[in-house]
């Protein structure tokens, strides 16, 4: 038997405050990290933390306000499991225009991530946003589907293959950008004094975010084939997920590179090899060449080029990598 839709959306009202404290928690983490750098880290990922913050936020809010009337100012007339029923409900339409929201920024910023670090190719860049241009018009569309429906009315199967497509190409993009971004760290590695294991942290923290991501849209879109009331659990819970993604790369980033770890000279090193890879621009040696690759990072590190290239002594500044 089922979970009922009155106890799914409680319990999705309780996990999403849970995992939105979380959220909360590292995006102050995040701005502390934050604030000590200049220059594009803090233009760029402070405003995108906290639009993604605001909008988890704002989800939040109106799953309180809805699980109020649900619970409290209306379970004597209507009763929880019809006023969630309810698909064309204003305050439904909201969280959903929401959800859609903050996904596809999210699918935004790892379509970016991969195309800075392809050398910002228009093969990355155009089929990345005519994915992201489709999923957010298929799910706006089901937005306004539901809008224009009856109270209590099912979905319709126009709607309800949106949605399908909706939820299939958000894992499409995290899945596809996530083994693009981890391949091309390997790749570009493979030349690189050290092997992989020098940059093992940022894969790890690549695959970690890419899989956490990927894992709960996939549980949201079997929960939904198989007609789940799950589904509205994992609804309340990816927007903050979205964020703990976000602010969990920036941190671990921060901690495995620019902290001070037990082996500094190791993680000076680290430093000096991202800034080598990911410039942007391609540098040459009497030993071997080497390209270099934009991405952009929390931390700034200086290494002794000698170190790496056997050249004469050369400060070489930690680039930024935007994950």
């Amino acid at each position: 038997m089922g979970v009922p839709l009155g106890k799914a959306s409680f319990l999705a009202l309780f996990l999403q405050t849970i995992f939105y404290g979380v959220f909360f928690t590292l995006y102050w983490l995040t701005l502390f990290v934050l604030f000590k750098k200049t220059g594009n880290q803090r233009q760029l990922l402070i405003p995108v933390a906290t639009l993604l913050l605001c909008i988890a936020t704002a989800h939040l809010v109106i799953d309180f306000v809805r699980g109020l009337e649900a619970f409290v100012f209306k379970v004597n007339t209507i009763g929880a499991d019809a006023y969630y029923s309810d698909l064309a409900s204003p305050l439904d339409l909201a969280s959903k225009a929401l959800y859609i929201t903050q996904t596809t920024l999210a699918d935004g910023v790892v379509v970016w991530r991969c195309h800075v670090l392809n050398h910002r190719s228009r093969f990355v860049a155009i089929p990345g946003c005519i994915v992201l241009i489709v999923n957010a018009a298929t799910g706006y569309y089901v937005v306004w589907a539901l809008s224009q429906a009856y109270a209590l009315s099912k979905v319709s199967t126009a709607a309800s293959a949106c949605i399908t497509t909706f939820y299939t190409l958000t894992m499409f993009v995290s899945v596809t950008c996530t083994i693009s971004i981890a391949w091309r760290i390997y790749h570009t590695r493979r030349f690189m004094p050290g092997g992989l294991a020098a940059l093992l942290p940022v894969f790890i923290v690549v695959i970690e975010s890419g899989a956490l991501y990927a894992t709960s849209v996939l549980a949201l879109l079997i929960s939904f084939l198989v007609g789940s009331n799950g589904e509205y659990i994992m609804l309340g819970i990816i927007p903050p997920i979205v964020g703990i993604t976000f602010c969990l790369i920036i941190l671990q980033v921060h901690f495995h590179i620019g902290g001070n770890s037990p082996i500094e000279q190791s993680s000076e090193l680290v430093g000096g090899i991202i800034t080598s890879l990911f410039r942007g621009r391609s540098t040459q040696d009497s030993n071997f060449t080497m390209q270099r690759m934009a991405v952009h990072i929390t931390e700034e590190t200086e290494v002794d080029q000698s170190d790496m290239m056997g050249k004469s002594s050369q400060p070489v500044s930690g680039g930024v990598f935007q994950l």
